[in-house]
């Protein structure tokens, strides 16, 4: 038998800063939001050990610890947090029609998307190992931790160039892991790199092993794609920076998305291009990609979805 629709007015799909920080706004403005929390509820931030840079933590707190506390507080004003994932969307016509992976099919009347990105990984095992205890992907959130120390960062782009220099500010030394005999970045990023005297590019090397022990990374074994010799490099952090993958497949075809599949937002704003259906997060943004961002712009798109709404 064909099951009942449950009518909902305002989903949200996501729970990472994005999606929490929207169902604070819409809970506080009685849309009754209702949070599917995806594959990894809390998003990125919950395989982040200490989150240092968001404001009104002066201690700091771990990634987990916050998102917990940022989902307790969308609970405490109405929200629904349902564990679960999204597995269908046809925003062709309103209420949109959403289906979910707990046997749910909901008519939405606001969609707010806030599912992030994924950081891309190298595939080998220490990599998995270490993560969070010297593996990051993320330069901004974790640099500071290895303030004076050796780290190393793999990457050719921009965002690679971006953190490597970055890191530079920090650390002792920065060694850039680049496979090919050149970098991808532009012209003006090549410029920094090369200009930093504490980055040292290692042309045509991919990483074989990342070392460590309990207290964490404290090396890296290197190989050189020419020559097939080995090269182990003595490293306290480990920075991945070979792009992220915007977790946007199940709305392909349903709306604008850029070359690299983000989902297009008008800017300044967190609409989208279906009228109701709203962007929020890492999942429209890859030039910032912080926490602070991403609640930002969950704030920005309940507050679209109530006028929205009401102007209904």
């Amino acid at each position: 038998m064909d099951q009942e629709f449950e009518n909902i007015k305002c989903l949200i799909i996501g729970s990472g800063p994005a999606g929490y920080t929207a169902a604070i706004y819409a809970a506080r403005a009685d849309l009754k939001p209702v949070v599917y929390q995806g594959l990894q509820p809390g998003g990125q931030l919950t395989i982040t050990t200490e989150v240092d840079n968001f404001p009104g933590y002066p201690e700091g707190i771990t990634g987990p610890e916050m998102m917990e506390q940022l989902k307790k507080q969308a609970e405490r004003f109405g929200t629904e947090a349902r564990w679960g994932i999204v597995t269908e969307v046809d925003f062709s016509s309103r209420p949109f029609k959403i289906s979910a992976d707990d046997g749910k099919r909901i008519m939405a009347d606001s969609v707010i998307i806030a599912t992030g990105a994924s950081a891309k990984w190298l595939g080998i095992e220490s990599e998995k190992k270490f993560n969070g205890q010297g593996v990051s992907a993320c330069a901004t959130c974790d640099g500071f931790f290895y303030r004076g120390k050796d780290v190393a960062i793999v990457g050719g782009g921009d965002t690679a160039a971006e953190e490597a220099t970055y890191l530079a500010k920090l650390c002792k030394k920065v060694y850039m892991i680049v496979r090919r005999d050149e970098l991808r970045a532009s012209k003006a990023m090549q410029e920094k790199v090369f200009n930093t005297p504490n980055i040292e590019v290692m042309w045509n090397h991919t990483t074989k092993e990342i070392l460590g022990d309990f207290s964490g990374v404290n090396g890296v074994l290197l190989q050189n794609v020419k020559t097939g010799e080995d090269k182990q490099l003595a490293i306290h952090g480990f920075f991945v920076a070979i792009g992220h993958s915007p977790n946007t497949e199940i709305f392909k075809g349903k709306l604008d998305m850029d070359d690299m599949e983000y989902i297009k937002t008008v800017p300044g704003s967190a609409k989208t291009s279906v009228e109701g259906v709203f962007a929020a997060g890492d999942v429209q943004d890859h030039h910032y990609r912080q926490a602070i961002t991403a609640a930002g712009s969950g704030c920005m798109a309940a507050i679209e979805a109530e006028r929205f709404l009401s102007s209904k």
